[in-house]
């Protein structure tokens, strides 16, 4: 039997692993993550609307998932995803928790944002929704949870930190807790806020590594992060923001001078090459070796 994702998840919190998890929208960037041995990946809303060019707040439900779901079922270590706000009330929400375990999905985290978003989301602007509908949300994502799948992971997540302060913040995930959220995540504003926040909250915190943010968040290494008391981090813009710098360079030099000299040839080969290796073309040229070419005469071999 195949064991689930949300079970290697499970494993992999009750040993204290530090998860350390880049975030992808395509499952060559997961294969990526995983070969290179990192302990989990993550799909968030802000790298599925950037690629997508649809945007985070734009994104729908199914958007989501069957991105999520075609990550899941080529990777062997754990996918947690961004669920957004549920997108809904308790009910959509439960129903959104039902898609993403049917999809073979270790977890997912989900906010008090105001559903739909807006687009000034991406400006910092907070539209949190009162605590109580918050909590609602989350108790019925963990019924879900519990009837479809016990070890999915549901990942309290509250964005008021940024505008009402930590002890809102953690007021919050901390009634998440009561109501059987697993983990929980929040916006620090100071590394100061970023060492109390573990203090003050009695659910377990993954830390957002927000590369490239306007608004002052601090970057913090991953051993600081441990020694803090954070279970994990997610890494939210690198793998986008990375692509898309150093694409843009190579695009520039290309179209302004016929060429791109940024890589050898020897570097095109054995970028090529891993790409295949990760796709799993060996695999499929043993198979047609064994089949369909052993048939094929010899004289029409090249």
């Amino acid at each position: 039997m195949i064991e689930r994702q949300s079970t290697k998840l499970r494993r992999l919190l009750r040993a204290k692993t530090f998860l350390h998890m880049p975030s992808v929208y395509n499952v060559i960037g997961a294969r990526l993550v995983e070969s290179l041995g990192f302990e989990a990946v993550y799909i968030g809303g802000y790298v599925t609307g950037g690629s997508t060019a649809i945007t985070e707040p734009l994104l729908t439900m199914n958007e989501q998932i069957d991105l999520a779901r075609m990550i899941a079922e080529n990777v062997n270590i754990p996918l947690l995803a961004d669920a957004g706000s549920g997108w809904g009330e308790p009910i959509h929400t439960m129903r959104t928790m039902r898609e993403f375990i049917r999809g073979g999905i270790a977890g997912v985290h989900i906010e008090d944002a105001l559903y739909p978003k807006r687009a000034h989301y991406h400006k910092y602007v907070v539209h949190g929704v009162p605590v109580e509908e918050f909590v609602e949300k989350v108790e019925y994502s963990c019924k879900e949870r519990d009837r479809s799948d016990p070890d999915f992971v549901v990942i309290a997540r509250t964005d008021t930190c940024r505008a009402l302060g930590l002890e809102e913040a953690s007021m919050r995930l901390n009634r998440a807790a009561d109501v059987g959220a697993d983990l929980g995540l929040l916006f620090p504003r100071t590394r100061q806020e970023a060492e109390d926040a573990p203090k003050k909250c009695r659910l377990p915190l993954v830390y957002v590594q927000s590369r490239g943010n306007r608004d002052g968040r601090p970057i913090i290494p991953r051993k600081d992060l441990e020694q803090m008391g954070y279970i994990g981090c997610i890494e939210a813009q690198v793998t986008l923001c990375t692509e898309f710098h150093f694409l843009k360079k190579a695009l520039t030099e290309l179209r302004s001078t016929g060429d791109y000299t940024g890589m050898t040839n020897a570097e095109y080969v054995a970028s090529r090459q891993a790409v295949e290796d990760l796709i799993g073309l060996n695999e499929y040229y043993e198979i047609e070796a064994k089949t369909v070419e052993a048939r094929q005469p010899k004289d029409q071999k090249s």
